[in-house]
């Protein structure tokens, strides 16, 4: 057993939880997620109902023992690393699928279900849940809830926060809270459902969460549209966006991407930006909603613009865009891979400072993202075994920050703040709202056990 963890800590959950309770080489699995960083927890908890997560939270406080929430390790920020030792709660044991309340539009699951499988349980119903990260088949529910995560549908759909109407957590005091429910309006107190939504396990620990559901489009169809550059293609957005039909996704790449997918074997023309832009609907109405998207891709700077409307077509128009992540590593082992945010109006003027960054620090820069939403991926490129690079790539991260936030932009959209950008809040937001989070916090939390170190900045000693 670890040295620091109280023995009557131990003694007590190795009782409830039995083989749920690991304290030996078991726990470096659950150490580490995508963000490869990596700390060894002092145990590793595997809880099966909501009522063990109460009794684990209790003896952490009591104790005053951290406790670090994890769902898959899919997460890219570090928030799942138990930088201070503790507890890693796993919910890989909370995977049932509790309701399926079709007639209603929702389903009541816990923590550990998986987004992929989530989806097929849905399929034969007509319905799924919106949210579709790119890791969608390995990631969780808790773990897209706790970081509010999105993914190409949220430009229509929304986030994990617009598609969550309930939640039972548990707070950093060991009590069971139970917020919204199985209906889409709410007028009553405080919602506490979308404050815990992205908070990273920082204020409560999800059991259970109803959650909101869309009817399945019977077809869809895709643009790819190509454009001189950067600027001309935001404008398209802005065009596409300002219309009454909203597209499913809508996707961008700068130059760099193109160029990259183009050695990688794509069909892709040469171009100085390119959109992916789709729609649903049903087989009578989706022609007027493409046609329409169409119309408003149309302007100054195009280049060519292609339609793709059924299946196979529709495979090879996106076959480049989920090519791209992995195509990076063609370029440097190294990547610093940011969700960043701006107005869709303020695309081209990202793109163009991520360009001159580039030069300047002598690495590969790539942007691509859900322009939709302004959300970009800003992928820096380096040679990890290069301690040159690594260090003008670690540089460079805080000028693409205060880019992003010159533009009045913020800084994450979907992947969190976690550990690699909690120093950067206090650039973010004043002193006051800084403050008004830590309150927050500490009325959830009040010994501060939950998932510690991660989010907000530490406080200013007095």
């Amino acid at each position: 057993m670890d040295s620091s963890l109280p023995r009557a800590l131990h003694d007590a959950m190795s009782t409830r939880l039995g083989d749920g309770w690991l304290t030996g080489e078991g726990r470096r699995l659950y150490g580490g997620d995508d963000s490869r960083r990596w700390a060894m927890p002092s145990a590793v908890a595997l809880p099966r109902t909501p009522d063990d997560v109460v009794a684990l939270v209790r003896a952490c406080r009591e104790h005053r023992v951290p406790l670090v929430a994890r769902g898959a390790g899919t997460g890219t920020t570090g928030a799942a690393v138990p930088t201070q030792g503790g507890v890693v709660v796993s919910f890989a044991r909370m995977d049932r699928i509790l309701e399926l309340r079709a007639a209603d539009r929702c389903v009541v699951v816990e923590p550990g279900v998986l987004n992929g499988g989530l989806q097929q349980t849905l399929a034969p119903y007509n319905l799924f849940w919106p949210p579709d990260p790119s890791s969608a088949d390995l990631c969780s529910v808790g773990g897209n809830l706790a970081t509010n995560a999105g993914g190409p549908r949220a430009v229509k759909y929304g986030t994990a926060r617009d598609n969550v109407l309930g939640l039972v957590a548990v707070t950093g005091a060991g009590d069971l809270i139970r917020c919204g429910g199985a209906y889409t309006k709410d007028a009553t107190g405080y919602d506490l459902t979308h404050l815990i939504v992205g908070s990273e396990g920082t204020l409560a620990l999800i059991v259970e969460a109803t959650l909101k559901l869309a009817p399945r489009p019977h077809a869809q169809a895709g643009l790819r549209v190509l454009y001189r550059d950067a600027a001309t293609a935001a404008a398209a957005v802005s065009r596409i966006m300002a219309r009454p039909t909203t597209p499913t996704m809508l996707e961008f790449m700068d130059r760099s991407a193109i160029a990259l997918i183009r050695r990688n074997g794509s069909d892709v023309p040469e171009a100085g930006a390119m959109l992916l832009v789709e729609a649903d609907g049903d087989d009578d109405t989706l022609p007027y909603a493409l046609q329409a998207l169409a119309d408003a891709a149309e302007g100054e700077g195009l280049i060519a613009l292609d339609v793709a409307t059924d299946g196979s077509a529709r495979d090879r128009l996106w076959a480049a865009r989920r090519a791209l992540s992995p195509a990076l590593r063609t370029i440097r082992p190294g990547k610093i891979n940011e969700d960043v945010v701006v107005p869709v109006s303020r695309i081209p003027d990202l793109v163009a400072a991520m360009e001159a960054l580039s030069l300047e620090a002598g690495l590969p820069v790539v942007v691509f993202g859900h322009a939709g939403n302004g959300n970009l991926h800003v992928n820096i490129m380096y040679d990890d075994a290069d301690a040159a690079e690594t260090a003008r790539a670690q540089a460079a991260l805080p000028r693409v920050f205060a880019q992003v936030l010159a533009l009045g932009g913020t800084l994450s959209g979907e992947h969190g703040i976690g550990l690699s950008k909690r120093n950067f809040m206090a650039d973010a937001f004043s002193a006051a709202t800084l403050d008004a989070m830590h309150a927050v916090k500490a009325a959830l939390d009040p010994d501060g056990i939950l998932n510690p170190g991660k989010v907000l900045p530490p406080r200013e000693p007095l």
